[in-house]
Formats: structure tokens, sequence, C-alpha cells
């Protein structure tokens, strides 16, 4: 059978699609999702109206390249409305978020061929995380792994705690062997993903939290490279900057979401720190840590935002030492507080700032990467290089975007490279030393000074 999968939203989305297809892929062929297929899976986002648009707009698709495949709907959305999405036209299946089981026996059966088909379970009272396995993302040499799911807090404008349940973790002798099993495969760099990763090991018995957990990853020995996803400001403790710095294993990299930079503005979404708070946690990091990458996301034209808050919330930022950025303009989402609150902007201003805070944070990037020009860094080498430069691609410890121009051989190595240039978002350099001598190093990693 031909499967076509696509997925929208979060990085955690993406990781529940490469286990989907690790599981499907031993008996049946994948294709990309824009060709005739048997079988089509949508793995959904809810985050937004617009998401739940474009998955509707993803079945109408798939109908129209093959209009007698079966179509499978999975993720957010399917979760959090089953119902709706079972009545859009072409939905043979729908099935809710840790109901691989149901998907995996759906794709073998014939189509009912009478409405859609449910299966999605009650998530809040889910407790606990099936471990289904861990795969690298399509396009990367750097594994994911699912360490927590769901979330306690109560953000006004997000739907994830209701379409992902509470805080659950993997217990940390499961997340060991996963990691182990990661590194016996090859893999050299595992990035830990959650919903809301500051909360690990909150739930579990006894209790424990994420920094002891990478304590232990880190000292196991296991891997090359460990790095995190995106933590939330009152949840990075002097214990994680000290383990950081300290550490050859963990990436000097930390993506601490602030979402707006004005108190006003902070309040109104019932996030639990103001923008001192923030600013203080950022410097505070790059005197720990001076070297490492510093992102954040960023919404704009929050309902209540006003022309003086946003250029607050531009100032704020500018002043700061991040790296980078990943700017979003608010979005309505039905069933959140933030639909019913007053003052909403318009959404040509909405589009206006948010131009303008990508501008800052392109600046920012740039700055930052060529602070880095006649140095050297490790990279880990993935990727054919795009139109900018020649050669591979990769990412170093401290998140810099790095084409490695003699790097053809050197896929799945960490290579050590002298960056010399810096054009169209990358640096750019040569790995220093032969490929031959690059691939014969102990373990994938480069022992070239």
């Amino acid at each position: 059978m031909k499967i076509a999968i696509t997925t929208l939203g979060c990085k955690i989305n993406q990781y529940d699609s490469a286990v989907i297809q690790s599981r499907l892929e031993e008996a049946h062929s994948f294709v990309p999702f824009d060709e005739p297929a048997d079988c089509y899976i949508i793995n959904s986002c809810t985050v937004t109206d617009r998401a739940d648009w474009e998955a509707r707009q993803l079945v109408r698709r798939a109908k129209r390249l093959s209009p007698s495949a079966k179509v499978m709907v999975t993720g957010c959305y399917a979760q959090v409305n089953a119902g709706e999405v079972a009545n859009v036209p072409g939905v043979d299946y729908v099935v809710g978020l840790n109901r691989l089981d149901d998907l995996l026996r759906f794709v073998a059966e014939p189509a009912a061929g009478a409405g859609a088909t449910i299966a999605v379970s009650d998530v809040q009272r889910e407790r606990g995380v099936p471990v289904l396995g861990t795969r690298a993302l399509p396009g990367h040499t750097r594994a994911f792994l699912k360490i927590q799911e769901g979330c306690n807090y109560s953000c006004t404008y997000c739907i994830i705690p209701t379409a992902r349940g509470l805080s659950r973790s993997v217990a940390p002798g499961e997340v060991l062997d996963q990691v182990r099993r990661l590194a016996d495969s090859g893999y050299l760099e595992i990035v830990l993903t959650g919903i809301h990763l500051g909360g690990y090991g909150q739930d579990l018995s006894p209790k424990t939290d994420l920094t002891s957990l990478v304590e232990k990853i880190a000292a196991s020995g296991l891997v090359a490279r460990l790095r995190l996803s995106s933590l939330d400001p009152r949840e990075v403790p002097d214990r994680l900057l000290d383990l950081i710095a300290g550490s050859e294993v963990i990436c000097p990299h930390l993506h601490i979401c602030a979402q707006a930079g004005d108190d006003g503005v902070l309040k109104q979404m019932r996030r639990n720190y103001d923008a001192a708070y923030y600013g203080e946690l950022l410097w505070k990091v790059r005197d720990r840590i001076p070297d490492a990458a510093l992102g954040s996301d960023i919404i704009v034209g929050f309902p209540g935002e006003s022309d003086a808050a946003f250029e607050d919330s531009l100032e704020f930022f500018a002043s700061l030492p991040l790296t980078y950025f990943h700017v979003f303009p608010y979005s309505k989402r039905r069933g959140t507080v933030a639909v019913s609150l007053p003052d909403h902007v318009p959404g040509n201003v909405k589009k206006q700032r948010a131009r303008r805070m990508r501008e800052l944070g392109t600046r920012k990037k740039e700055a930052f990467c060529e602070s880095f020009l006649g140095k050297r860094r490790s990279v880990l080498v993935e990727a054919k290089a795009d139109r900018y430069s020649s050669g591979r691609c990769g990412f170093s410890e401290n998140y810099l975007p790095v084409a490695v121009r003699n790097g053809e051989d050197c896929v799945n190595r960490v290579v050590t490279v002298q960056l010399d240039s810096f054009a169209g978002g990358w640096l750019s350099g040569r790995a220093m030393g032969s490929a031959a001598a690059q691939s014969a190093s102990k373990g994938g990693i480069s022992v070239i000074p």
C-alpha cells in the first residue's frame, strides 16, 4: 500500500508522525503527500482556527489526488473536535492522540464507507506517557525523544491543555533506555522534547525534575550531544545553568519562551512572570554561558496590545541577548479565553508588527552568527546545503546554522569547522582535516584539532 503522511504544527506532532511512519514503513511504502496514494494520514494541529482550516483543506486535496483513497485525520484537531472532523467530506477515520494501535488497524482494514469511524479517548483522564518509539525527524540526523506530554498551565491563548491533557512524564529509567537505543542506532545528538518540558517529573513518584534527568543522561556517556527544546522562564533554575555551563555533552542552547515583552499583555496572557523577570533571566544565562544560543517565541497583536505596548515590547526584546525569534501574529482559537477578550488588533496591524519583530530577530541572528567568524565550532553534519551554499549543512553545539563546504563524506559526523563567511542566514566553512580522517574518528566524533 502507498501511504502519504503530512504534519501540521509543532515538533511533538512531527515526532508523533515519525513514530507512525516507523511503525508502517516495514509493510508499506511512503510517497509525498502531493502524489497519488492508497491512504492519506493528516496529523493535525489545532492551536489556531486556521490550523483547523488547513487540516480540512488537506482532506480535500487528498481526495482530489486519489478519490478512492482512505483519508485519516489524527493529532490535536482530531482529539479536540472529533465530531467536526468526522463531518468533513472525505474523512474515513478520526484518530485521537495516543491511539496508535487503532490507527495501524484502520490503515490495514478497508474503509467502512458509511461515515467516518472515530477512535478518541478522554485525554484528561490519561496518566503516564506511552513510549511509542523514537526516530529522527525527516532530513535530520538528530533524534527527538518525547519525555513529557500535556500541560498544567492555563494561558488564555492556548488550547493545548484541552487537546493533550495534564502534564505527565516518562520515568527516568525508560528515558535512559530510549537514549541507549538511539545511541546504539548511531544517533549522536538527542533533543529532549515535551509540551511542557520544564514540568518534567512533577507527576512521578518519587518526584524528580528536568535538571536531574539531564544530569543522568549526560553522566551516562551514552550520547555525544544532548539538546533541550522549549522551556518556560520560571523553569530555568540555576542548577540547570550550572550543569550546562560545565558540560561537554549538553548543548549551550536554550529556547525560553517570552511570548510578550509588555507587562500588561503578559498579564492578559496569564503568564506567570513579568518582563523584568524575563530580562534578568536572559542576562543571567548570557553571563553564565557566554556562547549560548538564546531563542524565544513571541506573539504580536494579542488582544489589548496597544501601539505603545508593542513599541515597549520591541524595545524590550532589542535590549536582550536573544539570538533568534519565532514570531507569531496572534490568531483566534475557539475555546480559549483570549477569543472573548476586548480590543482585538486588526489583521493589517498584526501583520505589520510581525514584520518589524521578525526584522529585529533577523538582525540579532546575523549579529550572533557573525560574532563567530574566524572561529572554530563543532558541527553535526546533516542534510544537503540549501541554495545559498554548497556541500552539507548542520548545526553547531550552540545552534549556529553552518554549511560545511567539504562535508559530503561527513554526514552524521561531528566535525570541527573553521567559520569564514556568512550569507543568507548561514555560516560557512571547511571541516578541518580530510574527510577520510573525519569519518574514521571514534564514534563519528571528529578528533581533528
